[in-house]
C-alpha cells in the first residue's frame, strides 16, 4: 500500500539541547524504526514528485548544519537511505555560525559551533554521494512577510547559487520556519521550483509545491515519535478533528 512520509530534521548532536537538535541515538532508533516497518527511503523531489506504490520516507534537514554530515550521514548510509539537505545560499561560503531569529542565542557560548554550515564542498560530496541539495532562500526570512521583489529575489537568487555550485538544476525547496501562504507558493513556482516543504501542524492536502512534512524535534520521546509517524494519527491530523484537539492542548 501506498504511504509517503517526509521527515524534517534540522541538526544532530550529542550535547545541543536545542530544540531544533536530536541525537544521533535517537535519529538512529527513529529511522531504524521505519525501515523495520518496510519503508523505503527517496530524496524529497523523488517522494514529492514520483509516483510512488510502496511506503516510502524521505528524511529532509533544513539549515544544512555541519552535523548533518558528520553525524547523520553515517547512520544514514548503514541504513542504506539518502537525504535532502536545504540550504540557505548566503552562509556555506561565509565560514562562520549561521545566525538569524530562532536561533540567534546560541551565538558567543558553548554551542555556537553547532552552528557551522556545510561548505560547498561538502555540499558537493553529499550530492554526487546520491543525495538531494534544495534551497532554502538566501537568509532565511519569513517569506510571507517579504514584499513581492524581495521574495522573488529570495527564491530566485538562492535556486541559481546552488545550480551555480553543484552544476545540476535546484527544484525543490522548504520554507523557512514554515511560513508560507498562496502568494509565496505561486513566487516559488514563477521561480522554477517543483516541490517545496511545508511544516504545517494540521497536515494538508499534499500539492507538490505545499508538501506537508513531519517536524522531529529534540523532546520528542520515542512514544511521540512513534504517533507521529503512525498513519493513523497522520490521517487524524489531517482532519477537522485535529483542530478540536489543539483548541484543547492550547486551553490545557
Amino acid at each position: 500500500m501506498s504511504d509517503t512520509i517526509v521527515l524534517c530534521y534540522h541538526a544532530v548532536s550529542e550535547r545541543w539541547p536545542a530544540p531544533l537538535s536530536v541525537t544521533p541515538q535517537a535519529f538512529e532508533r527513529q529511522l531504524e524504526l521505519l525501515v523495520r516497518r518496510g519503508y523505503e527511503g527517496a530524496t524529497f523531489r523523488d517522494a514529492a514528485l514520483a509516483a510512488r506504490s510502496r511506503k516510502t520516507v524521505a528524511i529532509t534537514f533544513d539549515y544544512a548544519y555541519v552535523s548533518v554530515l558528520e553525524l547523520a550521514r553515517p547512520i544514514l548510509d548503514r541504513l542504506g537511505l539518502p537525504a535532502t539537505v536545504f540550504v540557505p545560499t548566503d552562509w556555506p561560503a561565509r565560514g562562520q555560525p549561521m545566525c538569524w531569529p530562532g536561533i540567534e542565542q546560541w551565538m558567543g557560548g558553548p554551542f555556537e559551533p553547532e552552528l557551522r554550515p556545510l561548505t560547498w564542498e561538502q555540499l558537493s560530496e553529499l550530492d554526487a554521494h546520491g543525495w538531494e541539495i534544495g534551497s532554502h532562500t538566501r537568509s532565511h526570512p519569513h517569506l510571507t512577510e517579504l514584499e513581492d521583489a524581495t521574495l522573488e529575489a529570495e527564491l530566485r537568487e538562492s535556486r541559481a547559487e546552488c545550480e551555480r555550485r553543484l552544476g545540476r538544476p535546484c527544484t525543490t525547496l522548504a520554507y523557512p520556519y514554515g511560513d508560507y501562504d498562496a502568494r509565496v507558493a505561486a513566487a516559488a513556482g514563477r521561480a522554477g521550483y517543483e516541490a517545496a516543504g511545508t511544516l504545517p501542524s494540521r497536515i494538508h492536502p499534499a500539492q507538490p509545491l505545499e508538501w506537508p512534512r513531519v517536524g522531529v524535534y529534540h523532546d520528542d520521546s520515542e512514544r511521540r515519535y512513534r504517533l507521529k509517524v503512525s498513519r493513523v494519527v497522520r490521517t487524524v491530523r489531517s482532519s477537522r478533528a485535529w483542530d478540536a484537539v489543539e483548541r484543547l492542548h492550547r486551553r490545557g
